[in-house]
């Protein structure tokens, strides 16, 4: 990407993950005239939530109807899948399984099944034990939702395709360009950053780990400032299947969620390269992006245990946080409760595997923001809240973001 030191724009992105690219085309759709620089602080663009994640591209099963997922979600997939067509990256669409495996499962399997109904979910069949052997040999359970179009697609590949079409259009990447102010004079921003200052319009940040400290810079230049949520981050690790067990699992299979609790559970997913990803675990991520158990950034960690928000969030699931550190350092946990879903799986069929860290939104009152959230006024847009299924949704979420740009910015 581009070295070169850009000094002024119409509008400045930070963030180069799939969503800041996703808005900057988005934008140069409606308004080829514009300059747009994108500044990343990494040295190549989705170096961290884009370029971690599993891969799943999401039919909408599990979102509140009527939310910014649920509709974002299904508009950004038909998005995502012409665009994946278009520009020869590839996808497959393996389906998902979401399993019950017994009868306690069964309330909650029933208002999972109205939801995904509500969303209007596309091919969704609700199976039983035989049908559940028919779609995945080895895996067990008593009732399952089937979405044959759930999909699977390398989003480090959609970046950077978005990022290459990007920069065809008039777009500028300046990586290893960290932005540590932003500050307003008259009507224009100032954005201090590592490699000097870029003077730019209007600026819309789509900065993921770092999104509360970015919208924090903005306080002074952003008149529309106001308590925002922090982002806490939550490490989840995998395990990869052997070659010699992939057999074992030909799409997704996952459980019912329960909500109760702020994460999926373990499950299992094909990838495009053919591999199987096993779990992940839901840990406290020790540093922002730090994606080892023994990475430590003093500061990160300071910022999340004295936050409130996150105290109050830790007494609520104290329990289910000490599951999960046991889980994750005592590998026959984990292939317990993977086993309850595929019970021909052994510990010797798994290695350790990726790791990813998920940037979640928290209240002070200790609540997790649930939808994708977006704030700012009518010179700083931020995208303060972006968990899954944002890869899934980046064009969808790009188009809102360039037509809130565009209303509030004047364009």
């Amino acid at each position: 990407m581009s070295e070169r030191v850009t000094a002024r724009a119409d509008v400045a992105i930070i963030g180069a993950g799939i969503v800041g690219l996703a808005t900057a085309l988005r934008l140069l759709e409606r308004k080829p005239e514009l300059s747009i620089v994108i500044l990343e602080k990494e040295s190549t663009v989705a170096s961290h939530q884009t370029g971690h994640n599993s891969g799943v591209l999401h039919a909408g099963l599990y979102y509140q109807p009527g939310s910014l997922k649920a509709r974002l979600c299904r508009e950004g997939k038909a998005d995502l899948e012409d665009y994946c067509l278009a520009h020869g990256v590839p996808i497959e669409h393996p389906g998902k399984l979401v399993i019950a495996l017994d009868e306690s499962e069964l309330g909650r399997f029933a208002e999972l099944k109205e939801r995904a109904v509500a969303n209007a979910v596309p091919g969704l069949e609700e199976v039983g034990p035989e049908r559940i052997r028919e779609l995945e040999p080895h895996a067990v359970g008593i009732k399952a939702l089937w979405s044959p179009g759930t999909g699977i697609v390398d989003f480090l590949a959609v970046a950077h395709a978005f990022a290459h079409d990007v920069v065809e259009r008039g777009a500028v990447i300046e990586t290893r360009r960290a932005v540590e102010s932003i500050e307003r004079r008259g009507d224009e921003l100032v954005l201090g950053t590592s490699r000097g200052d870029l003077v730019a319009r209007r600026v819309i940040a789509c900065a993921g780990l770092q999104a509360d400290r970015v919208a924090a810079m903005s306080s002074g230049a952003d008149e529309g400032d106001e308590e925002r949520p922090r982002i806490v981050p939550f490490r989840g690790d995998y395990y990869t299947l052997k070659p010699e067990a992939e057999h074992l699992v030909r799409g997704l299979i996952y459980p019912v969620p329960d909500p109760q609790f702020p994460f999926l559970g373990v499950h299992f997913t094909k990838r495009i390269d053919g591999s199987v990803l096993a779990g992940p675990n839901a840990v406290l991520a020790t540093s922002r992006e730090g994606y080892g158990r023994l990475d430590v950034s003093l500061r990160d960690l300071a910022d999340t245990i004295t936050y409130p928000g996150f105290r109050k969030l830790a007494r609520r699931f104290w329990r289910m946080g000490a599951a999960e550190m046991w889980r994750d350092w005592y590998k026959r946990a984990s292939v317990a409760d993977l086993r309850r879903f595929v019970p021909a799986l052994s510990s010797d069929h798994l290695v350790f595997g990726p790791s990813g860290i998920r940037a979640q939104a928290l209240g002070a009152d200790g609540s997790m923001v649930d939808d994708f959230l977006l704030g700012g006024s009518d010179r700083v847009l931020h995208v303060l809240n972006a968990p899954s299924p944002a890869a899934t949704s980046s064009l969808a979420i790009g188009r809102v973001l360039a037509g809130e740009a565009i209303d509030r910015f004047g364009q």
